[in-house]
């Protein structure tokens, strides 16, 4: 059976590090394996194999009709270029998801969110990219009110709000770059009835 030997830090800064892991395969051979991880050699997942929620995505909806979802075009250095996102954000000590999806609204968009009620399952922590990080985002899905702006930013945040329809969500899976879960997220609202927006949620 595969397995985790030993982890070593490569690196010490604030918010991601690179972790070289010695691994060892079905076989027995062992090699290194490079990681980065929110968390420290303590807490990552390949020491603990618990998923720890490192951040929140939030699919919100907006405008009478529920006929809207809040997106962000963001600035996003590994890219060099901007991408379309959903609003999101890092889970601070000792906050809840939702707790933690109403502050990031309001600081990336100006907007106020309430969270739909849903079973807690549908909070659960997922992997974004399992080949190279153990970073984990819970989806927390509600509503959004209020009017965009962009007071609380921090300075090197570089995005705006887009008020996405379905002809521009449409638009946006053509033409834009997207993150993955956003390119799921938009599929969902093209296909979801507006009289019943969250019916996916009762499962």
């Amino acid at each position: 059976m595969s397995k985790i030997n030993k982890i070593t830090p490569l690196t010490h800064v604030k918010y991601l590090n690179l972790y070289e892991l010695e691994a060892e395969n079905k076989f027995g051979d062992t090699h290194p394996y490079y990681v980065a991880s929110r968390k420290d050699e303590h807490t990552m997942m390949a020491a603990t194999k618990k998923p720890i929620p490192d951040g929140v995505i939030i699919y919100s909806l907006f405008g009478e009709n529920n006929d809207k979802v809040i997106m962000i075009r963001q600035f996003r250095y590994p890219l060099n270029d901007y991408i379309y996102e959903f609003p999101a954000g890092l889970i601070d000590p000792g906050e809840s998801v939702k707790e933690t999806a109403v502050r990031e609204m309001m600081e990336e968009t100006g907007l106020n969110f309430t969270p739909a009620d849903c079973e807690e399952f549908l909070h659960r922590p997922h992997f974004s990219s399992a080949g190279m990080t153990d970073e984990t985002n819970c989806t927390v899905y509600g509503y959004a009110s209020g009017k965009p702006n962009l007071d609380h930013l921090e300075p090197n945040e570089d995005l705006s709000v887009q008020l996405v329809d379905r002809e521009e969500a449409k638009r946006i899976l053509r033409e834009e770059n997207l993150s993955v879960k956003a390119y799921y997220l938009l599929l969902h609202f093209l296909q979801s009835d507006p009289k019943d927006p969250f019916a996916f949620l009762h499962i």
